[in-house]
């Protein structure tokens, strides 16, 4: 590796490009923030109707909607009429089910500024959120506003999307026939397993403030006879009992004594053959090449106390001594993995 690395000519194009990466990532975030994909799905403009529909100034419209061409998030045809791709037509339009966008609007509102604070993050190890200074978990705020906490919720079913439907079909469902999801948000992961998987009987497993939300959720997609909400804490409360618990972009949240508790929690309240899954974006063991998954543990660090992504070895160490044996990663979809131990 050493020698072919000394064998190429050095070039600044990548530093430039990964320093000035913030470029791209504000251009889509405020194309999201401005509805951008949402107006195209409706109908296709040229440059002076996508100037008036969106009220863009002329100086910076029409270098903005050809940066997103050129990006590969809008297609220009040839007579200047500009459209969604394929994938923001499905994934970026706020009228369809498949909307993702949610996670990008939480990006823009409250990410992007916070990373401003990595430098004093990393001299300090403290949050650079909303609790920056004494002020209040941005959680609480979240959850004691209904309309903030369905916007939320939303969002993190957009982000998990991929990974819930991998685990719908790729777990091996015929073995068992009740799930439990641990901080369900809306109730995707429960949901998609129980669309994919239609002899599984599935709870959602979350505060009480998200009941409501998850109900809607789960009458929308015809589950409501097989997928159930269940309030409490993870913290004070027991599990629920169920053949399989599962915990979706939950543990890195946590320090590593709360990450041991929960999974204490589940090998108790798991029957003999029970299965956990635990999936996040799971660093590979070398901390080489999830690149998404290292850069979302310093995300924890921006966010949270003391959260934190990990690796598969960082997390069999932690289910076999909590109990569980022939524990396995396996790879989901993109950065996400799940990690998978049996009682």
């Amino acid at each position: 590796m050493g020698s072919a690395f000394a064998a190429m000519p050095p070039t600044p194009e990548h530093i430039l490009q990964t320093g000035l990466a913030f470029w791209n990532s504000k251009a889509l975030l405020t194309a999201v923030e401005l509805e951008i994909f949402t107006h195209l799905a409706q109908q296709p403009g040229n440059l002076a109707d996508l100037q008036s529909r969106l009220k863009l100034h002329p100086r910076g419209a029409r270098d903005f909607l050809d940066a997103l061409v050129a990006l590969g998030f809008l297609l220009r045809d040839d007579d200047g009429t500009y459209r969604n791709t394929p994938d923001t037509e499905v994934f970026l339009d706020k009228a369809k089910p498949s909307y993702i966008g949610g996670i990008l609007e939480m990006s823009n509102h409250r990410l992007y500024p916070f990373w401003g604070g990595l430098t004093e993050a990393l001299h300090t190890g403290s949050p650079q959120n909303e609790t920056k200074g004494g002020g209040q978990d941005p959680f609480a705020i979240v959850y004691a506003d209904p309309a903030r906490l369905r916007e939320f919720l939303r969002a993190m079913s957009g982000v998990s999307r991929g990974a819930n439907m991998a685990i719908a079909r790729q777990f091996p469902w015929a073995n068992y026939s009740t799930c439990a999801d641990i901080g369900t948000a809306q109730g995707d992961l429960v949901s998609q397993i129980a669309l994919a998987q239609p002899h599984v009987k599935g709870i959602g497993y979350d505060l009480p403030e998200v009941g409501p939300i998850f109900t809607d959720y789960v009458a929308g997609l015809g589950l409501a006879d097989r997928v159930s909400f269940q309030a409490g804490s993870f913290f004070t409360d027991e599990l629920p009992q169920a053949d399989v618990l599962l915990f979706g972009h939950i543990l890195h949240d946590w320090d590593l004594e709360a990450k041991q508790m929960l999974l204490r929690k589940a090998y108790a309240a798991l029957p003999e053959g029970g299965a956990v899954v635990v999936y996040d974006a799971i660093i590979d063991d070398d901390r080489r090449q999830n690149a998404f998954g290292l850069l979302m543990s310093l995300n924890m660090l921006i966010e949270t106390p003391g959260g934190f992504d990990y690796s598969g070895a960082d997390c069999i160490g932690w289910m076999q001594e909590a109990g569980f044996k022939d524990c396995r990663v396996e790879h989901l979809v993109g950065p996400d993995s799940m990690v998978i131990g049996i009682k």
